[in-house]
């Protein structure tokens, strides 16, 4: 019978690299998500990222802001009656540059994660993933607040300073912001359960400008047919405006702050139809969006 042969002595050693113990608070779910919310607010306008990334959002402020400084050098200078641009009017004149906003950093907020499977780490304990998803939800209708509420609030000085009444273009002022709240709110809904839906961002951005531009052609041109004699008598017609984030958003406004600058005001029944649908598509989407999550979070 052979000897059976001792095991080689043990020669491990235990380096001290220089982390210490963490004895501070932990501050769990709340404070991760405001984290995260503040830090994707951040990377929506490329601060914290590399240049290339602050071209476009930057670039869209821009094309948003400059047109509003022009108009507030001109009512000044001519001393006008009345101001040229409502804002509420404002908001759905650039429709096209808050799409391309949304298309251009939905992807970066919702896609980003999925492409590089960070949101793995996202996921794992305290946060769970309806954090993570209102979290994300959140910062991009900030964003997008931002992209609308700066231009206006330059179209609200600058009234004042032209000196139209404070009284009127305080309340005008507020109308827009609660417009443009309402329809950032149905775009970060609509856009980031796109986005969230791919980790390809190249296609979450053509899906966004896909839904947004033939949601509203199709809206405009329905409308058009419908609307025979150009007053929007016909409910029809006025239904029609169901069809389009941007005059579904647009047609609440009007009933919710009962600004009837666009020339007809809906019926108390319309104006209860057009917030069901709006709270029914914004309620699906931020469902849909966490159980992508949910999904992802199973593996």
């Amino acid at each position: 019978m052979s000897e059976q042969v001792p095991p080689p002595p043990r020669t491990g050693v235990i380096h001290d690299i220089g982390y210490r113990h963490y004895d501070g608070p932990r501050l769990g779910r709340f404070a991760i998500s405001q984290a995260l919310l503040a830090a994707s607010v951040r990377h929506a306008y490329g601060i914290g990222r590399s240049g290339k990334s602050k071209v476009m959002p930057i670039l869209l402020l821009a094309v948003m802001v400059v047109p509003v400084a022009i108009i507030v050098g001109i009512e000044i200078s001519l001393q006008l009656d009345s101001p040229p641009v409502i804002p509420a009017h404002y908001v759905f004149f650039l429709q096209p540059v808050i799409a391309l906003y949304l298309a251009a950093q939905a992807p970066q907020l919702f896609s980003r994660d999925l492409r590089y499977g960070s949101i793995v780490l996202y996921l794992a304990r305290p946060p769970r993933r309806t954090d993570y998803a209102l979290a994300k939800l959140g910062a991009l209708i900030i964003a997008l607040m931002i992209l609308i509420g700066i231009p206006l609030f330059v179209l609200y000085v600058g009234a004042v300073l032209a000196k139209f009444d404070f009284t009127d273009m305080t309340r005008e002022f507020a109308t827009g912001l609660a417009g443009g709240l309402l329809l950032s709110i149905m775009l970060a809904s609509i856009g980031g359960l796109i986005a969230a839906a791919t980790p390809r961002r190249g296609f979450a951005v053509a899906a966004i400008i896909t839904v947004l531009i033939v949601s509203f052609t199709a809206t405009v041109t329905t409308t058009a047919i419908l609307d025979t004699d150009q007053k929007m008598t016909s409910t029809a017609a006025r239904f029609a405006n169901l069809g389009s984030p941007f005059t579904l958003s647009r047609t609440l406004s009007t009933f919710v702050f009962r600004d009837d600058t666009d020339g007809w005001m809906p019926t108390t029944a319309q104006g209860l139809v057009f917030l069901a649908v709006w709270l029914l598509v914004v309620g699906l989407c931020v469902w849909g969006l966490n159980r992508r999550y949910a999904k992802v979070a199973r593996g």
